[in-house]
Parts: C-alpha cells; sequence; structure tokens
C-alpha cells in the first residue's frame, strides 16, 4: 500500500512546524518540503540582532538543515525549488528546480501552503543608485554585514514598524549614522501617538535621524530624496515599509481570498479545497476584538496554526480545537525601551467608529523603595457596556513582557477590566508590587465603570479648556517647576484639601503626575459639589502625546 504523501510549500516556520508536527503524528507518511530559498527553518527574527553584533555566531540562526530534517524527522526537504502551480482536480503541482530549470509534476494528497510575504516594491532608484535592502532573509543579512564591513558608514531605514525599529537599533549598535523615514506621524502603527512618544524621545537620546510623516521618493547613487524635498546621504538603504502576503499561487489556483487579502481558511486552516491547507502570514485570521478577518503576521501564530494543520491532517476535525481568534499580542525592544501592545488600540477603534473607554496608568515595574524601579507607561482600552478589554499598549523597561502576556490571556479568557485588580500575580519587591501595575488597570478601570471618576482625556483637554473648564494642578511646586501645562493653576492637594485657595467657579480639571493623586482631588471636590474631572494619566501622558503633536522631526 502506498503511503500518503503531504507536500508543503514553504519551509520556515508554519510550514516547518506543520512537518513535524506531521511526521510525530504520522511515521509512515511521505512529507516533501519545498522551499524556493536556498535555506529551510531559519531564525528570521534574530536577522536584525545579527546585523547589530548581539548574536555574534551565524551559524546560530540556521536551527535546521535539510541534512538534519532528514535525518532526524524523515523529511524530504527540497530548497532553491518553487511550486509554481496547482492542479486541484488532479490533485498534483507543477515544481520547478531553480538550480537546473527543469520542471517535474508532483501528486498530493493533502497540500500546506506557507507562502509567507513579499515586499511592498521599492522606492523609485536610478540604475546606480546606493543598495536598497531588505532584512528578510539569510541571503538579505549577509549582504548587509558584508556592506557594512567594506566601509559603509551612513544608512536611512524606510518604516518604522517591527523590522525598521531593529534595523535602527542594531545598525547603530554598530556605530552607523541613521535616519529613519516613517510615512505615519510616529513609529510602530499599533501604538496610540501619546504611548509613541517615549519611542521618539528614546531614538532621538540614540542620535537617530527622524524623519516622520515622511517617505522616500527617489534613490540616487549618493542620497535618498524625501516627500518633504529633504536629502539624506547614505551608503545603503533598509527597505522595511512592509509586505503583502503571497498569494500568487494561491489565487491562481482559485483558492479562495478573504477580504484582508489574504488566503481564506476556515477554524482547522482549511482553505476552499479541503485537501489544501494554509498556514502564516498569507493567510487571514479571526481578530478577537471585531471578529472579522485580518491579517497578523506574528511568528507564533504560524507555527501555532501549522500544527493546527499537521493535528487535522493526522487526526482528523473532530480530534483537534478549531482556531483561536488572533490577539495580536506583539512586543518589540528600541534601545533601553521595551514596546508591547495587544489587541486595538484607540486610533483603530475611533475608526472602526467602535464605542471605547480609555485609561493611562504609570506604575513601576517593582516596588518603588526597592531600588532600580523603573517606571512604565499603561494603556487599557475597554468596552464602556460591557467592561471588555479591547486592547492595551505598554512601554517602559523591565516587566513589560510579563505584563502584556497577563493582558493578553485575560483578554483571551474573557476577563473583564474590572476584575484585573483582583487578580493573583506574583510579587515580591525585587519583582512586582502588592498592587501590581495590571492590579492598578484594574482600579482605575473599575473607578471609570462605577463613575467614581469621571476622566478627560489627553488630547480633549484642550477643547475642555475651551470650553470654559479651569485646570489644577495638585503637584508639589517643585514639580511644576520642572514643567507644567500651559494655563494650569498650582494648588497642591495638601492645600486643596486644607480649603485655604479660593477656586474659581465653573467646571474644573485635575491633574498630577500620573493620575492618582489627580484621582483623590477630584473625589474631594466632587464630595464638595464641585463639577470636576481628572486628566487621565496626568501630565506624563499628556506630555508623551504633545511629543508627537508638536512635531515629527528631529
Amino acid at each position: 500500500m502506498t503511503a500518503a504523501r503531504t507536500i508543503i510549500v514553504g519551509g520556515v516556520a508554519g510550514g516547518m512546524s506543520a512537518a513535524t508536527r506531521l511526521r510525530r503524528l504520522d511515521d509512515a507518511r511521505e512529507i516533501i518540503v519545498i522551499e524556493r530559498g536556498p535555506h529551510v527553518s531559519f531564525a528570521n527574527c534574530g536577522l536584525p540582532y545579527y546585523v547589530g553584533g548581539e548574536i555574534e555566531d551565524r551559524s546560530a540562526l540556521l536551527l535546521q538543515t535539510p541534512q538534519t530534517l532528514g535525518a532526524r524527522f524523515g523529511l524530504d526537504v527540497r530548497v532553491r525549488t518553487e511550486v509554481v502551480a496547482i492542479d486541484r482536480v488532479a490533485r498534483a503541482v507543477r515544481v520547478h528546480d531553480l538550480a537546473t530549470g527543469a520542471d517535474r509534476t508532483m501528486t498530493y494528497d493533502q497540500l500546506i501552503l506557507s507562502p509567507g510575504s513579499v515586499p511592498v516594491p521599492p522606492p523609485p532608484a536610478d540604475e546606480d543608485s546606493v543598495p536598497i535592502l531588505t532584512l528578510r532573509t539569510i541571503d538579505d543579512v549577509d549582504d548587509i554585514v558584508a556592506r557594512l564591513d567594506a566601509g559603509a558608514r551612513r544608512a536611512v531605514v524606510a518604516g518604522g514598524g517591527f523590522i525598521g525599529l531593529e534595523a535602527v537599533e542594531n545598525l547603530a549598535r554598530r556605530g552607523i549614522r541613521v535616519s529613519l523615514v516613517h510615512r505615519g506621524s510616529h513609529p510602530f502603527r499599533p501604538l496610540d501617538a501619546e504611548m509613541a512618544g517615549p519611542v521618539i524621545d528614546e531614538l532621538r537620546r540614540h542620535d537617530i535621524d527622524l524623519h516622520l510623516a515622511d517617505e522616500i521618493t527617489h534613490v540616487s547613487a549618493t542620497a535618498v530624496t524625501l516627500a518633504s524635498g529633504a536629502q539624506i546621504e547614505t551608503d545603503l538603504v533598509i527597505d522595511a515599509r512592509g509586505t503583502r502576503p503571497d498569494t500568487a499561487l494561491a489565487a491562481a489556483a482559485g483558492l479562495a481570498l478573504g477580504p484582508s487579502g489574504g488566503i481564506a481558511v476556515d477554524p482547522w486552516q482549511r482553505t476552499s479545497d479541503h485537501r489544501i491547507f494554509a498556514v502564516g502570514d498569507a493567510v487571514e485570521k479571526v481578530d478577537v476584538v471585531s471578529g472579522a478577518p485580518a491579517l497578523v503576521t506574528m511568528a507564533g501564530l504560524a507555527n501555532r496554526h501549522g500544527r493546527t494543520a499537521a493535528d487535522v491532517i493526522a487526526l482528523g476535525t473532530d480530534a483537534v480545537d478549531a482556531a483561536d481568534d488572533a490577539t495580536g499580542l506583539a512586543i518589540l525592544r528600541v534601545f533601553d525601551l521595551v514596546i508591547a501592545t495587544v489587541g486595538a488600540g484607540e486610533a483603530r477603534l475611533r475608526a472602526e467608529g467602535r464605542p471605547h473607554r480609555v485609561l493611562h496608568t504609570h506604575p513601576t515595574d517593582h516596588a518603588g523603595y526597592f531600588p532600580g524601579a523603573e517606571r512604565m507607561s499603561m494603556k487599557l482600552l475597554v468596552g464602556p457596556s460591557d467592561d471588555r478589554i479591547l486592547g492595551a499598549q505598554i512601554v517602559g523597561g523591565r516587566g513589560v513582557d510579563r505584563r502584556i502576556d497577563v493582558l493578553s490571556l485575560a483578554m483571551q479568557t474573557g476577563v473583564s477590566a474590572s476584575r484585573l485588580s483582583r487578580l493573583e500575580l506574583a510579587y515580591a519587591p525585587p519583582f512586582g508590587s502588592a498592587k501590581d501595575p495590571v492590579n492598578q488597570l484594574g482600579y482605575v478601570a473599575d473607578n471609570l465603570r462605577t463613575g467614581l471618576t469621571r476622566a478627560v482625556q489627553w488630547h480633549e483637554l484642550a477643547g475642555v479648556l475651551a470650553e470654559g473648564a479651569t485646570l489644577i494642578d495638585v503637584r508639589s511646586p517643585a514639580e511644576v517647576a520642572a514643567g507644567a501645562i500651559p494655563g494650569s493653576t498650582n494648588i497642591p492637594l495638601d492645600d486643596l484639601r486644607a480649603g485655604t485657595t479660593p477656586l474659581p467657579d465653573g467646571p474644573l480639571v485635575v491633574h498630577c503626575q500620573v493620575g492618582q493623586r489627580g484621582h483623590t482631588a477630584a473625589r474631594l471636590l466632587a464630595g464638595a459639589g464641585r463639577d470636576v474631572r481628572n486628566l487621565d494619566g496626568g501630565y506624563l501622558t499628556w506630555l508623551a502625546g504633545r511629543t508627537v503633536t508638536e512635531g515629527t522631526r528631529s
């Protein structure tokens, strides 16, 4: 009896996870992995850190080779080979050998597509322009490192997303003069403006030449020209402006594409042809907030969905849980700053017209009295009718990773925003606080839910003041001397309670440094019958928002 044959198109992340999982479940099956590049199972997320020298050994990026995969898992792995067509009726693929140019046809019982994504077209350039490189493959990183070793000293990075920011950091660590050109008003699109303020400050602190709300219009032999008219001399360009799902093969085969442009799959990773599965960056996921199809390009999802496809092939759908909705959990390091997001941001919720409540806190990663405590900025987006967590963003240093994981798990398991206050989380002074930062989000969420606090957001403040409200700064005179919101009146909290300073008539907005004393002041004044709101997140949140709104170029 002939063994069943599964062909897998794409040998990185989702494709290789599917191959190795399927082998563990079925040792008799013939499994063929076809990869058009020269490498399989390489650590593409580690590539920028090899450029910067943090990963010193290039071989550490090569997790497996066709030979090791054959020896350990009995996989037939073919590199520099491309599937160029799918015949769904004959259940066959046409395979092109990139080394010899030969074509052959191979039949399959099941086919798994893991084609990944392709970069957007490069910016217009002269024939003799400086090199325009991407940072996606082992070949890419070899090319970049070779040019740096040959004397390149200036680089322009186009795009301030994941790869762009990682490229900026690692090029700068090598002593390269780096310019970042980004179309948006702030780097890292998932962040809202006020949460991106610290990122801009961190980039400037490391002498990165920022060109925000701008883009490259032309690349010459010595420089790039921007839409603003600015010119930046450079030795190379790293194009990290984004990618699109590689759906050409699937579309040519007549497989259904979804509204987001990715390959449409069911909860078991089956395409519109149930003998063909699809996983990875080219595939639509279901967004956890909206329930709608979306492109979420995360390595964890690709690996998990590759495993699901293998389980369904070997065990059937009845034995396999359907894929969960995607939270879009992401984390990134930029020099000494850690950025993490999950779910939807405020900008997206506004664009979708989805009602939401916003709250900010600025806790420390561990007990403030214990040496080395680092402040982080946290933002939570909450559904006003059901207290559902819609998204979260954290920017800081130590402890960001732990808190964003807790918030992601809360989203996935249906823990409400107010219920965060009751989570039992690890505490000892070197690691956390008795009221963990996640608990503190829950306290604020509950105060807003019950109406105990009324809040004003940083971007709403100017409008509220224009309508006649008075802004009261309840911080100490020393804090005010270090920086204050224009037009505010300083009445320290203790003086406010003592009642020694008269207050103007009309509505009031109170604020402190991070929001906690402001909440106390708001409760005090509300108890006295005043119309009062607290500036959510205090002075630090307002200041971070101003970093973005006051200008986009360094």
